[in-house]
């Protein structure tokens, strides 16, 4: 049960089909597809709030979520995707303020990392899908409306003399944008700062020729015009995406539902374990790698895996994984520590990820969208507010993409022991094809400033005994038989007893070295500013700005900066 404000709820489950859609309309016509946001007010995913004027809660986006994946997987012909609004009198007025109001601190972290993992990945499948999302905001765009708009390619507003776009939360609410609109704003758009400043301390927003002035829309057309200007454009950018993806025409898969077996401290799919014990505030996690079937499907290359479609084991297990992980972070917030153990057989893995990496090279775009997924699910790990140790034990096999998963942990314990020795491997996908979402590799950020463990490494395809691994640099600490349950207890028990707070921020900064980039910076400020915001008296004390929103009484603030 999750809980909120001193009331239980039922667990939220994020599995959705187009079935369950309350507040998404879809529909596609060859190249182009029509998302249109039409949130039942009385949709909330939780009692208590309305969601009016296309304003939404966690379970729109869950909505959205599925949306934008499956327009990956099941229709790869879409090459633009026109979102607007099926309100006549909003585009969307952003995140529900009373349900934010309402929420616990920990619901609305995590309400905006989902969203901004959403947004991310509409992001992302511009760039590895050629599918290009064009907001068409007929309505006044607000807040999280707008943060919908700018994770767009290119956004285009009703000129009707009312209908703005805005980031009111400073003014209004006391908070910041949540769904990463600040950095957007001037890392994607690249918004003057100054006209930005300006802009995000506007609660009325902006309108008509000084958003197209300032690049904060790319053009305005009247009413009678819009829908015209946006089906001629949405065409122009299909060829234009058509052109730029240049292979054969491309027919989608089914997403099957997964299979999962729930019961009191367990999630089992079919390659994925989740338990978790509430006392102790431990979860272990465990993921099997490829059965020999699963390596002779890849090994069949790429017409093989697409035929396989959604019960390929690289599609189907990372799947489970990003569901698992997704209750981890909602559901379980008592959880602080996960053990991680990778299963299978360290070789076939090597052997798996060769033969994908392979099938890469083809260019067919299920195999690419398969990777590419992957690759989301992995940095879904490394944004989860969970310390993470990974147990290389007996029976376990890091090895390949699943090597990921020691190398995404804060700590990698490996068991060296002669008489059944636990390998460990680099495979074709460890050298930047599942990069972090800063877009390096976790080879790389290991290695940040060791140029020389990096240089032995780069490229390197084959499994290693635990001395190997531990002189390479791929382990934290080698235990021999002898000390390994001990040593091993110890550090969870030191870990448990830490304050969840400080784990969380110290493992944000030190999972995430090298430069940044606009996606990093998103989740980065979620974790320390916003994080830090949200529990701020000027924001959500009793006269903080967001309690207050929508009441006669004003907010009072404590003045003093810190």
């Amino acid at each position: 049960m999750a809980e909120a404000e001193g009331q239980s709820f039922p667990a939220v489950d994020f599995e959705r089909t187009p079935a369950d859609y309350k507040h998404w309309k879809v529909s596609y016509d060859g190249e182009i597809a029509r998302v249109l946001m039409d949130v039942d007010p009385d949709g909330g995913l939780r009692p208590g709030y309305e969601l009016k004027l296309n304003s939404y809660d966690l379970g729109v986006d869950i909505e959205l979520a599925d949306v934008v994946r499956r327009m990956r997987f099941e229709h790869p012909e879409v090459r633009t995707v026109i979102v607007s609004s099926g309100n006549d009198r909003a585009f969307c007025a952003g995140a529900n303020i009373n349900m934010l109001g309402a929420s616990t601190h920990a619901w609305k972290v995590n309400f905006c990392k989902f969203t901004n993992e959403t947004r991310c990945e509409i992001e992302d499948a511009e760039r590895h899908s050629q599918q290009v999302w064009i907001a068409a905001c007929n309505g006044t765009t607000a807040g999280g409306g707008y943060e919908l708009a700018l994770a767009c390619r290119e956004i285009y507003l009703i000129d009707d003399g009312n209908s703005a776009v805005s980031l009111p939360e400073v003014p209004l609410l006391g908070v910041l944008p949540g769904t990463g609109g600040l950095t957007r704003l001037v890392d994607k758009r690249k918004v003057r700062r100054d006209l930005a400043d300006v802009f995000s301390t506007t609660a009325e927003g902006v309108r008509g020729k000084r958003a197209v002035k300032w690049g904060l829309v790319d053009g305005i057309y009247p009413r009678s015009k819009f829908d015209e200007a946006m089906a001629k454009r949405a065409g122009e950018v299909a060829q234009e995406a058509a052109a730029k993806a240049g292979d054969t025409p491309r027919k989608g898969i089914t997403l099957e539902p997964l299979q999962v077996s729930v019961e009191d401290n367990s999630r089992s799919y079919g390659s994925v374990r989740f338990s978790w014990d509430d006392e102790t505030r431990i979860a272990e996690l465990e993921i099997d790698g490829p059965s020999e079937a699963d390596l002779e499907v890849v090994r069949g290359g790429a017409e093989a895996i697409y035929a396989a479609g959604s019960k390929l084991w690289a599609l189907r297990a990372y799947r489970e994984l990003d569901d698992a992980l997704l209750h981890l972070r909602v559901n379980h917030l008592n959880i602080g520590l996960v053990l991680v153990r990778a299963k299978g057989d360290a070789q076939r893995l090597l052997d798996h990820d060769a033969a994908l990496a392979k099938a890469l090279e083809s260019g067919h775009w299920f195999v690419n969208e398969v990777v590419a997924h992957m690759a989301r699910t992995l940095r879904r790990f490394d944004l989860t507010s969970r310390s993470f140790f990974a147990l290389g034990d007996a029976g376990t096999a890091f090895a390949g993409n699943l090597f990921e998963l020691a190398l995404a942990s804060d700590r990698f314990y490996l068991l060296d022991d002669p008489d059944q020795p636990v390998h460990v491997g680099l495979g074709a996908l460890n050298h930047g094809v599942l990069p972090m979402s800063h877009g390096v590799s976790r080879l790389d950020v290991r290695f940040y400033g060791d140029d020389a463990a990096a240089k032995a490494l780069a490229g390197k395809q084959e499994l290693l005994d635990p001395e190997s691994a531990d002189d390479a640099g791929l382990v934290t600490v080698l235990l021999d038989d002898i000390d390994w349950d001990d040593d091993v207890r110890v550090a969870i028990e030191e870990r448990a007893s830490l304050s969840p707070d400080a784990l969380t921020g110290m493992e944000a900064n030190l999972r995430f070295p090298m430069p940044e980039n606009a996606d990093s910076k998103i989740f980065a400020r979620l974790t320390a500013w916003q994080n830090w915001i949200f529990i701020r008296p000027n924001a959500t004390g009793p006269e903080g700005a967001l309690t207050l929103y929508g009441k006669p009484e004003r907010p009072r603030f404590d003045w003093k900066r810190v």
